[in-house]
C-alpha cells in the first residue's frame, strides 16, 4: 500500500453557527489522484481551502506527512504543496516566463538570483506543459486552456509533493479538460483535484471523494463511488452506469426529460 501524505480525521468547519463541512475524514496516498465530487454547494472548494490552509477548520485535524498542518511555516507549506484555483488570476505585467518564474519564491531568499538551474527548471516546465514557444508572450493573451498550463507550469517549478487543484478544468473545451489532468497525472506527484464531469473525473482519478451538503457520502474507488444509487440520491439525476470501453471505469448515460416533468409539476398545482 502507498504511503499516506496527508491524512484528514473528524474535520469540521463552521461560520456563524453554520455547519459548511462535517466529521470529513480521508487519507491522501502518495502518487494518486484524488477526485474531489459533488453537487454546487457540497463542500468541495472549503475542504480544499482548509488544506492549503487558506481557511482554518472549526474542529478535527489536518496531518501532512504526519506532521500537523499548523505546525508547517508559510514558507515550507509552499514548498510542499501547490496550489491552482478555480479561477485564472490577472497578471497584466507578466510574460508566461515570469509568471512560470514566481514558482521560485518559496525556495528563494529575499535577495537570491535566479541562477542557470532555476532557468533549466522553468524551461523543463514550460517545455512540458507545451508552452515553450509562448514563453516571451504576455500571460493576458494566452488562451484559457493555455492559462491554465501555463499555471501548473508555475506549479511544477514550486516542486510540491501536494498539487491541489481547485475546478482546473472549469471554463475549458472538452479536450483542454482531458489534456490537463493527463498532463498533471504524468506529473507523478499526489494530486486532490475538485472536478465537475463526473465522467473526467472517472477517468482520470485513483479514487473519488463525493461530499453533498458539507458531509461525506462515500469514497473510495471509482466503481464504489459512482453507482446508479448515489449519483441519483446525491445530484438528483437518473442514469446509467457502465463500464468504460477503454478504461473499464464508470461510464454515466444520463436520462433526460426534467423540464418536461417540472412544466408538468407546474401545471398540476
Amino acid at each position: 500500500m502507498s504511503e499516506s501524505v496527508l491524512d484528514v480525521n473528524h474535520l469540521f468547519w463552521q461560520v456563524e453557527g453554520k455547519t459548511i463541512l462535517a466529521d470529513i475524514h480521508f487519507n491522501l496516498p502518495q502518487g494518486q489522484m484524488l477526485g474531489l465530487i459533488g453537487p454546487n454547494g457540497a463542500g468541495k472548494s472549503s475542504l480544499l481551502r482548509c488544506l492549503y490552509r487558506y481557511i482554518l477548520p472549526s474542529g478535527g485535524n489536518i496531518d501532512l506527512f504526519g506532521k500537523d498542518l499548523t505546525a508547517y511555516s508559510p514558507k515550507a507549506l509552499a514548498r510542499t504543496i501547490a496550489v491552482v484555483q478555480q479561477d485564472t488570476p490577472h497578471y497584466f505585467d507578466l510574460t508566461t516566463e515570469q509568471l512560470v518564474t514566481m514558482g521560485l519564491t518559496p525556495h528563494k531568499g529575499l535577495f537570491d538570483a535566479t541562477t542557470s538551474d532555476d532557468k533549466a527548471l522553468i524551461e523543463q516546465a514550460l517545455s512540458k506543459v507545451g508552452l515553450i514557444k509562448h514563453a516571451h508572450q504576455p500571460y493576458e493573451q494566452l488562451s484559457g486552456g493555455e492559462k491554465q498550463r501555463a499555471l501548473i507550469a508555475r506549479a511544477i517549478v514550486q516542486q510540491p509533493q501536494i498539487l491541489i487543484l481547485d475546478e482546473p478544468t472549469n471554463h475549458l473545451d472538452i479536450r483542454y479538460q482531458i489534456q490537463i489532468l493527463e498532463l498533471v497525472a504524468s506529473l507523478g506527484i499526489s494530486v486532490i483535484a475538485s472536478i465537475h464531469d463526473l465522467n473526467l473525473a472517472s477517468a482520470m482519478c485513483d479514487k473519488l471523494l463525493l461530499l453533498d451538503k458539507g458531509k461525506l457520502i462515500a469514497k473510495g474507488h471509482p466503481t464504489q463511488v459512482l453507482t446508479e444509487r448515489q449519483i441519483s440520491d446525491v445530484f438528483g439525476v437518473c442514469c446509467e452506469v457502465n463500464s468504460h470501453p477503454q478504461h473499464h471505469k464508470p461510464l454515466i448515460s444520463y436520462f433526460y426529460g426534467y423540464q418536461t416533468s417540472n412544466k408538468e409539476e407546474i401545471n398540476h398545482d
